[in-house]
């Protein structure tokens, strides 16, 4: 086995040396590699600068002191197709929850004051306003969706309707106190595929380390409102002028079981701390107990599984009692939409501002 990889790994060194000698300012990568190569080879999760072909860097710096201008092609691809998109966002659920301003990076339309709290129409909070400041101009959702629309990928396009189809803000999710990345990145993946948009995270302890957890989240926390709290306190009176009720876990004689509760009520479900669990001022601020029942000989989850298994509940609830989860007005999805192609790229706002500056510069007069 390890004599067939050398060989390989050497075959596929030589015909990249090769082709890149022949490689001219106008080749497109995908006409140089893909026909020497089979499917096991490529990857397009390489990061910019490096082309992964089943050899290593060392290989790869050697074949790249030949004249290859790699971002001159990214540039020249759709934003689907541009390699670099995954690796420019630096943005880790470690940064992201040691710095505040961090979560603002997330958000692209300009979000809803505090005080104006819903639509006329709507009975929940929503937090956008249809609006996309692209410097002394301003876009809404229609003009940011036409603005990106041809490069964007229709798969992709269709990818992000089906999600803002099922996207709620009628249940959020408040972690407590969580000290480990790891079960933070779990939380956010699971409200993701649940449909589950708001979040909120209350004094996270950055004593530990994101990076040997980062494949738990899977990316998922670009596509979720991340809210942070300095205190559980501040959270709730927050939550609770947007309409929701606080609902906490916990294992009283007054907790209510998740079965029994109404889920198409404004909620927000609080988890605690890996070790302590909810703490006494949340327990003490929220409007109801609730419980998941156990059958075992262990009384607790673990808290990324609490939660998952809370959210799902509540998805399931309202699927039975509405019909859907999702459960945005078209303005809203609309909206939703727009935010979430804007967060598809960094390039999308480069292009979102061009197209302002086009399309919506002054007449000059006659």
């Amino acid at each position: 086995m390890s004599a067939c990889k050398t060989l390989i790994q050497a075959w596929v060194s030589s015909c990249t040396e090769c082709n890149l000698r022949r490689l001219n300012s106008r080749t497109s990568l995908s006409s140089l590699f893909l026909p020497l190569l089979p499917p096991r080879f490529l990857s397009l999760r390489s990061p910019p600068g490096y082309v992964s072909l089943g050899v290593s860097r060392k290989q790869y710096s050697r074949c790249a002191s030949t004249q290859l201008a790699v971002s001159e092609y990214a540039t020249e691809l759709p934003l689907d197709e541009q390699l670099s998109d995954e690796f420019d966002n630096k943005d880790t659920v470690e940064q992201i929850l040691n710095k505040t301003d961090d979560v603002t990076t997330f958000m692209k339309m300009e979000r809803r004051p505090e005080g104006e709290s819903r639509f006329s129409d709507s009975s929940r909070w929503f937090p956008y306003l249809d609006e996309f400041r692209a410097g002394d101009a301003v876009l809404n959702s229609d003009q940011v969706l036409e603005s990106v629309d041809s490069y964007i990928m229709e798969s992709r396009k269709s990818r992000f309707e089906d999600a803002v189809r099922n996207r709620s803000y009628a249940v959020c999710l408040v972690v407590e106190g969580l000290s480990d990345f790891g079960n933070v990145s779990a939380v956010f993946r699971s409200a993701d595929a649940l449909g589950i948009q708001s979040l909120h995270v209350v004094s996270c302890n950055s004593s530990k380390r994101y990076r040997e957890n980062r494949h738990v989240s899977m990316g998922a926390e670009k596509w979720l409102d991340i809210e942070l709290w300095d205190s559980t306190k501040e959270c709730f009176e927050v939550l609770k002028s947007r309409g929701y009720r606080i609902a906490t876990t916990h294992l009283g004689m007054d907790a209510v079981s998740v079965h029994d509760m109404d889920w198409t009520c404004p909620t927000a479900i609080v988890v605690g701390n890996e070790k302590r669990g909810i703490s006494d001022e949340a327990l003490s601020l929220s409007d109801l107990h609730c419980s998941i029942p156990m059958k075992g000989m262990v009384d607790s989850f673990n808290v990324s599984v609490a939660a998952g298994i809370l959210m799902y509940h509540a998805v399931c609830d309202r699927n039975s009692r509405m019909g859907s989860h999702g459960d945005l007005t078209q303005v809203e999805s609309k909206i939703l939409l727009a935010e979430f192609s804007l967060r598809h790229s960094r390039s999308a706002l480069s292009i979102a501002h061009e197209y302002a500056k086009r399309k919506l510069k002054p007449t000059p007069k006659l």
